[in-house]
């Protein structure tokens, strides 16, 4: 590891991925969190349980990961989070999140407390968002952190235009698949039905949202970026045995946070971002 080697504080959902046959802790934050510590990264962990049976196993589990649990946050009222997952054709997996879960109510004076003094970088996604307690322990840190390293993760019907506009705001560099960044883009009233198309709606992200840069996984095909200074990189796509795609966007983002943190050039970061993606779409579970 070298460049910036600032800590960075994973704040957001945890949750209990519940396959028709095994359950495996999961959530974005944790899942980036994990392959941030394993790359050689300082990374804290905020985020909050239930007292109940699965939030006893996400303090072991995390224990096994070698994560700290001290930013973790209990609960005597709601549950730990659960997320039931059906794998399609392609392995590509549909999502029924359950709610409320006891990460919808973040503290954000105990989450300020966990995070410490600065400097410190943030990475947040929009799904812990979905609830005022949360997203104002979000956002308060946010003013704090710097960067800002934002997954877009679009999970219907919690993520709203709303919040991800108003997070596309705090970013600094923010990570998408090409699904979202065409909806994204729709939103503000550029069409997406090209690639050239995609590039533009990169483009003006960066620019209206002042990015310093912006992400763009596209499956099989690879992944690209598109710089705040208007500059174009692609990569092709690790080639791998597709055997489940959960967790592979938060290595592929834990990945790409390393190499921008570390300061290398462009296809560098998206080849590596894209080798711990596939390496970790190639294996069962997020945290293999």
């Amino acid at each position: 590891m070298s460049g910036d080697n600032r800590r960075i504080v994973a704040v957001g959902e945890v949750v209990w991925d519940i396959f028709p046959d095994r359950q495996v802790l999961g959530g974005a934050p944790v899942n980036a969190a994990y392959h941030l510590q394993k790359l050689g990264r300082a990374v804290t962990v905020i985020t909050r349980i239930g007292e109940d049976d699965l939030g006893a196993a996400t303090l072991a589990r995390l224990e096994d990961l070698g994560l700290a649990t001290a930013g973790i946050q209990r609960d005597s009222e709601l549950a730990t989070g659960r997320v039931m997952i059906t794998l399609g054709p392609e392995q590509e997996p549909h999502f029924e999140i359950m709610a409320p879960a006891a990460w919808d109510r973040i503290d954000p004076e105990a989450a300020r407390l966990a995070a410490g003094e600065p400097p410190f970088a943030l990475l947040f996604g929009t799904l812990a968002q979905r609830d005022p307690r949360s997203r104002e322990a979000i956002r308060h840190l946010a003013q704090t952190a710097a960067p800002c390293f934002y997954d877009v993760n679009l999970r219907p019907p919690f993520t709203s235009r709303e919040l991800v506009l108003a997070s596309l705001g705090l970013a600094d560099l923010v990570k998408m698949n090409g699904r979202e960044l065409a909806e994204v883009g729709g939103w503000h009233g550029w069409p997406g039905a090209t690639k050239e198309d995609a590039k533009n709606i990169a483009k003006n992200l960066c620019a209206r949202y002042d990015l310093a840069a912006l992400a763009v996984t596209e499956g099989g095909q690879g992944a690209w970026a598109m710089t705040g200074a208007g500059d174009f990189f692609e990569a092709a796509a690790e080639p791998v045995r597709v055997v489940d795609t959960v967790g592979a966007g938060d290595a592929f983002f834990a990945a790409l946070i390393d190499a921008f943190l570390a300061h290398h050039p462009w296809p560098e970061i998206l080849a590596r971002a894209n080798r711990l993606g596939g390496r970790v779409a190639s294996q069962p579970g997020a945290t293999p």
